[in-house]
């Protein structure tokens, strides 16, 4: 099992920075693939970026690309999402999700089991 906690999210201004963190609990976390989500309000939930169980391969969305970096500290049992320039098209509630399997950067949402309960990202113009 593995229990997942987000945390960092807020309000920031269009060119500001957040980075948000997703605490792990469970043996689990320190060999699966993590991943980050995202959900704008009448959306569906989009794939942001994907990081491997050894934190050496990632994966990110064309959105997140040059702005977004995924990181982890298996010994910490936390994963970040740090984003820079960010714009009010950011705006979404961001998901930390996690699979056992250690190598396959997924973009699909259906292929993580388990999900934390969300973080508000809101960015003014």
């Amino acid at each position: 099992q593995v229990q997942l906690v987000e945390s960092g999210g807020g309000l920031v201004q269009a060119g500001g920075s957040l980075r948000l963190s997703c605490a792990a609990s469970g043996r689990a976390f320190s060999r699966g693939v993590m991943g980050w989500f995202r959900q704008a309000s009448g959306k569906e939930r989009e794939f942001v970026a994907a990081i491997s169980g050894n934190g050496r391969s990632t994966r990110y969305a064309d959105a997140a690309k040059g702005r977004f970096t995924i990181s982890r500290d298996n010994a910490g049992n936390t994963v970040y999402l740090q984003m820079v320039g960010l714009k009010p098209e950011d705006t979404a509630v961001y998901y930390c999700a996690a699979r056992l399997d250690p190598i396959s950067l997924s973009d699909s949402r259906w292929a993580y089991t388990y999900w934390g309960q969300g973080s508000q990202v809101t960015v003014s113009s």
